[in-house]
C-alpha cells in the first residue's frame, strides 16, 4: 500500500473516530424547540465566569513556561545551550501540531528548535522521551492519588465504560497478540537493520544523540530543581481543573474529590491518540460528571465542550504566534548556530 494511501486512511479512521465520539456527546443534549445545540453552548460560555476561565488561561500559560525551562535544562547538559524563548516557542509549537497530528509535537518542537539554535534532533528528542517518562511517573502519581480520595466513584465508572476489559480469557489473548506484534517487528527490524548499510549508520547516528539526551536526566547539576519543575508543571494542571470547575454555576459546588476525579478522568481521555483528545474527552468527561456528580447531561457536555474548546483556543493562538515568530527569528538569522554548554 502506498504511503499517502496509508497515511490518508489513517488520519480518516482518526477523525471519523473523533466525529463520531463527538456526536455521541452532542446527541445527549435536549434543547428547547426554539434553540439549536450550537445556541446552547453559547448560551453556556455566556453564563460561565470569564475572569475564572482568564485565571485558567494564565495558570495554563505558567505550566507551559515552567515545562519550557525544565525542558531547556534538559538540554544543557548534551553539551547545547538554547534560550528560554526558543524552547518556549518550540514547545508551543509542539503543542499546535498536536491539535493536527496526534503525537506529532514531540517531534515536530525539536525541529523547530534545530531550526532556531541546531540543537540536534536526536539529542532534543531524546530529552523529550526523557520529559514523556517523568510525566508519565507524575501522571500515575495523580491518578493513584484520584483513586485513593475517590476509590469508589472511579472504579464504578470504570466499570460503566463499555469498551473495558474483564475476564482472563481475553486479557490473555491481547497478551498473545503484544508478544506475537513485538515478535514481527523484532525480525523486521534485524533484517533491516543487518542489510542496509545506510539505513544502519543512519540508526547508530540517530541513537548515539538519542542517547545523549536520554542520559541528559542523571547528569544534571541540579536534580532537586528539575524535581520541583515536575511537580509544579502537574499541580499548575491540577489548578487548571479547579479553576474552570469554578467557571461554571453547575460544577462550581463540587468539592476537591470531584476535581481529582475530573483531573483523573480527563488525563486518561487527553492520552488517546486523537488530535488534542478530542472526541474521547467530550465523550469521558461528561459522562464522570453525570455518574459521578449527578450533573445533568445538558450541563456536563455544554461545560466539557467549553472547557476543551478554551484550552484549544489558547493553544492554537500561542501555537500560532509562536510559529510567526520563530519563522521571523529564523528569516533573520538564518546562519546561527548553536553555542556550546560551558563545560566543567
Amino acid at each position: 500500500m502506498p504511503d499517502r494511501l496509508k497515511t490518508a486512511l489513517q488520519y480518516t479512521f482518526i477523525i471519523a473516530i473523533t466525529a463520531a465520539l463527538i456526536w455521541f456527546s452532542l446527541r445527549g443534549i435536549q434543547v428547547d424547540e426554539n434553540e439549536n445545540k450550537f445556541d446552547f453552548l453559547v448560551r453556556m460560555w455566556k453564563q460561565a465566569d470569564k475572569g475564572w476561565l482568564l485565571v485558567m488561561a494564565a495558570i495554563a500559560l505558567l505550566s507551559h513556561a515552567v515545562r519550557a525551562e525544565r525542558w531547556r535544562m534538559l538540554i544543557a547538559p548534551a553539551g547545547y545551550k538554547t534560550k528560554f524563548s526558543y524552547s518556549f516557542y518550540s514547545l508551543m509549537v509542539g503543542y499546535f501540531v498536536n491539535l493536527i497530528i496526534p503525537r506529532g509535537g514531540e517531534l515536530s518542537r525539536c525541529y523547530n528548535l534545530y531550526n532556531l539554535d541546531k540543537t540536534p534532533v536526536e539529542t532534543s528528542f531524546g530529552t523529550v522521551v526523557v520529559e514523556r517518562i517523568v510525566d508519565v511517573i507524575c501522571l500515575l502519581i495523580l491518578i493513584g492519588i484520584s483513586f485513593i480520595v475517590e476509590s469508589q466513584k472511579l472504579f464504578g465508572f470504570i466499570d460503566t465504560l463499555p469498551f473495558s476489559t474483564s475476564g482472563y480469557a481475553s486479557k490473555l489473548t491481547l497478551l498473545v497478540y503484544l508478544l506475537i506484534a513485538c515478535v514481527v517487528f523484532a525480525i523486521i527490524f534485524y533484517i533491516v537493520f543487518t542489510r542496509n548499510e545506510r539505513i544502519r549508520s543512519f540508526i547508530i547516528k540517530t541513537w548515539n544523540g538519542f542517547k545523549g539526551g536520554l542520559l541528559s536526566v542523571f547528569v544534571l547539576k541540579n536534580k532537586m530543581l528539575f524535581i520541583f519543575y515536575s511537580i509544579l508543571i502537574w499541580s499548575l494542571y491540577f489548578l487548571t481543573s479547579y479553576a474552570v470547575l469554578q467557571a461554571f454555576p453547575a460544577t462550581s459546588s463540587l468539592g476537591f474529590g470531584a476535581v481529582m476525579c475530573l483531573f483523573a478522568i480527563g488525563s486518561i481521555a487527553m492520552a488517546a491518540p486523537l488530535p488534542g483528545g478530542t472526541g474521547s474527552y467530550h465523550f469521558l468527561v461528561p459522562q464522570g460528571l453525570i455518574l459521578l456528580y449527578g450533573v445533568t447531561r445538558n450541563d456536563a457536555v455544554g461545560f466539557t465542550f467549553i472547557f476543551h474548546a478554551w484550552q484549544t483556543l489558547i493553544l492554537i493562538v500561542c501555537g500560532a504566534v509562536s510559529f510567526v515568530i520563530t519563522t521571523y527569528i529564523i528569516k533573520r538569522k538564518p546562519s546561527l548556530a548553536a553555542v556550546p554548554a560551558p563545560k566543567d
